[in-house]
This record gives structure tokens, C-alpha cells and sequence, in this order.
């Protein structure tokens, strides 16, 4: 089979994705003030839902990230709440696609942890982990819920091995033990039913997850591949990565043949790693370069040339990750098919960045929004641990698109370790580590006491005034 080299001279095609760009919000909807991590590891640090927008922050002794209310833009105060259990640096977190207020994170303390974020954010620092999964001998660098099944999670630690979650029990019910480097990058197919790998080895892999079989396995020594994306339901893999000249480039593979790409395209000189992103929705492929601020779009089809170049994005702010929004949760009235959360160390900043589709009128698209995988999941994961496959539960945008999750995450029953002194949980509240958490602590305290100290006095004249009331009411019973 022949590489087919793409021209970057873009060819002209009738597609309603032709005109489609990107729009930078307001300053006012954006998020400031954010102690972004400086963490070098190749991840987008951001996970972002219909509800909350988390970020992994630089913290001492320690990880942790923010978890801000969507409607909460503008400046974030630098004393705001933190979820600050993991005992080392935090490096992926990721949103339960299925309950909107359950985040899994992963940290260098070896440790994959779950957290339930309360209605309306955190009030308070959170420490304690609605559960602590521990399975992996090293640190734990990636996370990936399962598509359609609920409470199915994956992780990948610097041991080597992806281990799999069933939340019900809060143990890891499988081991893929199968890669002989660190793992750079999961993606699943549309049903959860087939995953593939990038590894430091630099083989590409398509696995079946349940039994740990390698189904394909691409020795790429040509194209050093560092991220994949399945695109769909085309049976097509995409990959990001570098070219023997040291160039950025990206691959087309079939899934069911990863003996040669497809096609292979060199995108620039730049050293940056690129994110791919695929709406399968509207077959549209992102190229975002770390590093760099721009975003190029292609669409996808399955007949040759099989990706055609769209448009770019260009911004001067460097983006370090990107955080993407699900579909149910994108603005149809604006006909915004895409959007990012854009991470600029830089300056502190989180920038909402909308992909659009020009159209004059304003009623429902239908074109550009098909049904899409909704907030429901498909399977249990006994169903699916069984052998189950089946694709996610669709729904419309037009109608109930706002409409919100009705899952309960409930935490299987472990005993909880605590040590309490004078009625104090010792565990629950963690004690300050450096001078500035000390005083921050208790400039809080005093705080405390002066609100109760009014509280207790305005109770007092209260008891004073109601005592005097009952003894006017004995002095004078005609009065009753």
C-alpha cells in the first residue's frame, strides 16, 4: 500500500463546515486569576461540563485543582476552595459523562481518586475522596471513563499497565498488561467495545478491553507517535505525532489494518505536541498544538482524499491544554458546534473559545445537530464486564438539551478509617503545612469566633426579650 502525502493547498468543496470559525469570549466570560500547574506532563490539565470547569493548580505539598461553577467567570480569588487530597502532583482529571457532579482524578502518589463536588461548588477545601483507588505500583498519569457504560473507569500508571474500574465495588476488575512503555494516550471506539493505545514503545495498539487481547499493533518507527483519536464510526484511527525529520505530523490508519497509514500529512516545523480532537457529529477533526495558539480544523470522510483542510484558528496566547465541553451543553442557538477552554499559564487565564457555523436564521439547525450521545448510560458494569456491548443512548439538542442527569453516584460501603480526639477528626481536618496556610487558617478561626460571638450575644438579648414577654403574659392572664 502507498503513503499518500496531502498538499497543504486547500481544495475547494461544497461543505456546510466551509465557513465554520472560531469566537474568543468576552473577557467578562472568561476565568482569571487561576494558578495554573506548570506541570510538564502532556496532558490538557482542564476537564470541563455542562456545570463545573475544573483545572489542576500549582499547589505545595501536594495536588490539587479547581472546580469553579460555569457561571462563575471573571477574577477567581487566589484564597478560593481546592480539592487538595492526592499527597503528590495531580496529572489528568476527567467529568463522569453520565453524573455531572462526579470527577475522577489521577496523581503521582500512585493513587486514582473519586469526588463528589457539591451542588452549587465547594465551599470549603475538600480532602476527603468520595472513593481512593489504589491498584498501581507507580504514578498514574492517565484517566477515561467508559463511553456507554456507567461507572467503568480506566487508568494508566507509569508501571506499564491499564487498569479497569468498576466503581459498584471500588476494586480494578481487569489488567491490561500488555505495553513495555509508559501509555501516552486512551481513546475508545463509539461503543466502549474496542480501545486504543500510543506508547512511549512507539507501537500504536487496538485492544479489546474485557480480555486484554492486542487485536492490531503498528510498529511506527517512521511516524513516532504520541496521540490517537477513533473517529467514529468509520472504523478509521487518527494519530498525532513526529516524522523521522522531526516534523509535526498526523496519520490516518484503518483499525482493522495498521500495517501502513492510509495517508500521512506533515503539518509544520514546530516542536509542540498536537491534541486531537473529533466531533463525530459533524466529522470534524481539531488540531490543537501545544505551545502554540493555533487550531486548525479538517473534515473527514471516508472516501479519498479522506481529510480535507477547513480553516484556522490563530490567537498569540500559547495554550497549554484544552478543556472541550460536551455536546448537550454548547449553545444551538448561536449554532456553536464546538467549544474549547483554552489554558494560557501565561497570564492566569481560562478562555472559552466557540467554534460556529454562519447561518442567517435563527431557528433549530437540524443539519448540524444530529442526535448525539446523551447524559444516559447504556450499560451497567455487570452488563458490559459480561461481554455486553451496545452504543451510547442518543438525544436530540432541540429538545431538553439543558435537561440534566438524574444518576446518583453511590459510593460502595468501605470502612472509613478515622482518627477522632475530643470529638475532632483528626484525618478530616488536615493541618496546615506552610506559614501562609497557618495564617490563612487563622485569620479564618478568628473570623469564626467573631461571627459566633455576635451570633451568641444577639441569641441573649433574644432570651431576654422573650422572657420578659412571658412575664408580662403571668403578670396579666386576662391579657391571654
Amino acid at each position: 500500500m502507498t503513503v499518500t502525502k496531502m498538499s497543504w493547498r486547500p481544495q475547494y468543496r461544497s461543505s456546510k463546515f466551509r465557513n465554520v470559525y472560531g469566537k474568543v469570549a468576552n473577557r467578562e466570560h472568561c476565568f482569571d486569576g487561576i494558578p495554573i500547574t506548570k506541570n510538564v506532563h502532556d496532558n490538557h490539565f482542564c476537564a470541563v461540563n455542562t456545570r463545573f470547569l475544573a483545572i489542576v493548580t500549582e499547589s505545595a505539598g501536594g495536588g490539587s485543582f479547581l472546580v469553579i461553577p460555569l457561571e462563575q467567570t471573571g477574577r477567581i480569588e487566589p484564597n478560593y476552595p481546592k480539592v487538595c487530597g492526592h499527597q503528590g502532583n495531580v496529572l489528568d482529571i476527567k467529568w463522569n459523562p453520565f453524573i455531572d457532579n462526579i470527577i475522577a482524578s489521577c496523581s503521582e502518589d500512585t493513587s486514582v481518586r473519586i469526588w463528589e463536588i457539591p451542588e452549587g461548588g465547594l465551599k470549603r477545601n475538600m480532602t476527603e475522596a468520595l472513593l481512593e483507588l489504589h491498584g498501581h505500583s507507580r504514578r498514574v498519569g492517565l484517566v477515561e471513563w467508559h463511553p456507554t457504560t456507567n461507572n467503568i473507569l480506566f487508568s494508566a500508571g507509569y508501571d506499564y499497565k491499564v487498569l479497569i474500574w468498576n466503581l459498584d465495588v471500588g476494586e480494578p476488575v481487569k489488567m491490561i498488561d500488555c505495553h513495555s512503555d509508559v501509555i501516552l494516550c486512551m481513546s475508545f471506539n463509539t461503543d466502549g467495545s474496542l480501545l486504543t493505545t500510543t506508547c512511549k514503545d512507539k507501537k500504536l495498539r487496538v485492544i479489546e478491553p474485557r480480555s486484554g487481547r492486542v487485536l492490531q499493533e503498528a510498529n511506527c518507527k517512521n511516524h513516532r507517535v504520541n496521540r490517537v483519536v477513533f473517529l467514529g464510526n468509520m472504523k478509521r484511527l487518527l494519530t498525532t505525532g513526529v516524522s523521522r525529520w522531526n516534523t509535526r505530523q498526523i496519520a490516518l490508519w484503518d483499525q482493522e489494518d495498521l500495517s501502513m497509514p492510509l495517508i500521512e500529512e506533515e503539518i509544520d516545523g514546530l516542536s509542540g505536541l498536537l491534541f486531537p480532537f473529533y466531533d463525530a457529529d459533524t466529522h470534524m477533526l481539531y488540531l490543537a498544538g501545544k505551545g502554540d495558539g493555533n487550531i486548525r480544523y479538517y473534515e473527514i470522510s471516508t472516501e479519498k482524499p479522506f481529510l480535507s483542510y477547513l480553516m484556522e484558528f490563530r490567537s498569540p496566547a500559547p495554550q497549554k491544554g484544552l478543556g472541550v465541553m460536551p455536546k448537550h451543553g454548547l449553545d444551538v442557538s448561536a449554532c456553536e458546534v464546538f467549544r474549547f477552554y483554552k489554558l494560557v499559564t501565561l497570564k492566569g487565564l481560562i478562555e472559552p473559545i466557540s467554534m460556529i457555523v454562519p447561518r442567517r436564521s435563527d431557528s433549530y439547525q437540524e443539519d448540524i445537530y444530529p442526535m448525539t450521545p446523551g447524559t444516559e448510560p447504556a450499560l451497567t458494569p455487570d452488563e458490559w464486564l459480561g461481554g455486553m456491548n451496545r452504543d451510547p443512548v442518543l438525544m436530540s439538542l432541540k429538545e431538553g438539551y439543558k435537561k440534566s442527569s438524574k444518576m446518583v453516584f453511590k459510593a460502595p460501603i468501605k470502612e472509613k478509617k478515622s482518627v477522632v480526639v475530643n470529638g475532632i477528626d483528626l484525618l478530616e481536618n488536615v493541618p496546615p503545612r506552610t506559614e501562609n496556610e497557618l495564617l490563612r487558617m487563622f485569620f479564618r478561626q478568628q473570623d469564626e469566633i467573631r461571627r459566633l460571638k455576635e451570633e451568641l450575644a444577639q441569641k441573649d438579648i433574644r432570651i431576654r426579650q422573650l422572657q420578659l414577654e412571658l412575664k408580662n403574659l403571668r403578670n396579666n392572664p386576662k391579657n391571654c
